[in-house]
Formats: structure tokens, sequence, C-alpha cells
């Protein structure tokens, strides 16, 4: 879920500098004009979509594809321990930020995951893994992600009425949200999938837990 104007820790008189600055410097994204005020940037940016404690100290940001085989993995080996060891513990608070690398499918489950946040934000992560879970083990490349497919997972998902997902999707209601996702994956210059943040930093292999883990307990110690 890309930034929105209301996230919850932005009190009025930052929001009030951001909104200043931003007028009277149009050429400064809006992702840039944040951090710089704050000295922080992507905690900030994405609390309306969470899972964990929000009060928690350290975010954990996964920029990730429906499509992308890896981030399937991520989320089958790396994110259950993730959220044992950390978020369980009100720790870290995690969440997601989707990246269109494979093109119009990507864009599509992104499209419908944003809707389903929309319409009912508790129903989002149960649709988030299984959506995921329908991507196929081999053949990767193959086209998976349709309309059809999507209402076949809401239709297992508690609170989603599908025929408001359905008729969402085919007027890319949220197609703006979708695209402050991207925005976030230009300014940070995101060039994989998936890719992990811990606060300001970016892990190199997100398939290192041990380095994950580091970089949690070193910002737990600075807080």
């Amino acid at each position: 879920m890309a930034f929105a104007l209301g996230w919850t820790p932005c009190t009025g008189p930052i929001l009030a500098i951001v909104l200043s600055l931003a007028a009277t410097n149009p050429d400064i994204g809006m992702v840039m004009m944040i951090s710089y005020i704050l000295g922080f940037s992507i905690p900030f940016l994405v609390l309306s979509f969470f899972i964990g404690d929000p009060d928690a100290p350290v975010t954990v940001v996964e920029f990730g594809d429906f499509k992308c085989p890896s981030c399937k993995a991520w989320g089958e080996n790396i994110y259950p321990q993730l959220v044992s060891d950390y978020v369980d513990t009100g720790k870290v608070k995690f969440s997601f930020i989707n990246v269109l690398f494979h093109g119009e499918e990507s864009e599509l489950a992104s499209l419908a995951a944003e809707s389903v946040y929309k319409q009912n934000p508790d129903s989002y992560w149960e649709f988030h893994k299984a959506l995921f879970k329908e991507q196929p083990s081999e053949n990767h490349d193959s086209s998976w992600v349709t309309i059809e497919k999507i209402l076949e997972v809401a239709s297992g998902v508690s609170g989603i009425d599908t025929d408001k997902l359905k008729s969402d999707i085919e007027s890319n209601s949220e197609i703006d949200e979708v695209n402050k996702d991207t925005e976030l994956v230009t300014e940070f210059e995101v060039q994989l999938t998936p890719t992990i943040m811990v606060n300001e930093t970016m892990i190199e292999d997100p398939f290192d837990y041990e380095a994950i883990k580091n970089a949690i307990d070193n910002a737990l110690e600075e807080n």
C-alpha cells in the first residue's frame, strides 16, 4: 500500500510543512520531501497498510511482485519466521509494496490486491497469501493472473464481495494506489524482487535471514 496523505503517524504540523515545501519545490518528489523533513522515509509511508503493532519500533518493507517466483519463495520460507520472531512479539510491523516487473499480470494482481484492501482491509493478507499460492511452481512465465483466477481466490476469503471486486478491477478504481507504489519503486531505485528494507537499510540478500535479523536487532538497539 502506497503512501497517502492521511497515514497515521504524520501529525498536522509535519504534514503542513510537507505540503508547503512541496508547493514551493514541485520538482522534489513527495517521498523524498518527507524523507528530508523526517529524516526517515519508508516506515512513515506505509503505515496505512501493515501487519503487526502500529507502535512497533522497526518497520520491514517488502517490495514484491505477485508474478515473481522468488517473492513466493520468500513469503513461504522467510516471512513466517520474521512474523514469529519479530511481528508477533511487537517489535516489527511489516508492509508490502507492489512492484510491476512482470507487466500486465503484475498490474492486474496489484490492482486486485489494492481493491481488496479498499473494500475490507481485514481480508487483505489472507487474499495476498492465497493469490501467491496460486502461482505455478513451474513454467513461471505462463499466464495465470486473470480476473477469473482472482475472483476464484477471492471467493475463498471471508469478507470480500466478489461482485464489487470484479467491478472495481474492471473500472481500475484503485489504479492510483498501484501507481503510487510504482513511484516508490522508482524513488528507492528498486532493481529486483523481493527487495527487503529494514527501516532505511536495504538488505543485500533477501533470503539471508541472519542479515535481516541483524538489521532489525541493530535498529531495535538504536531505539
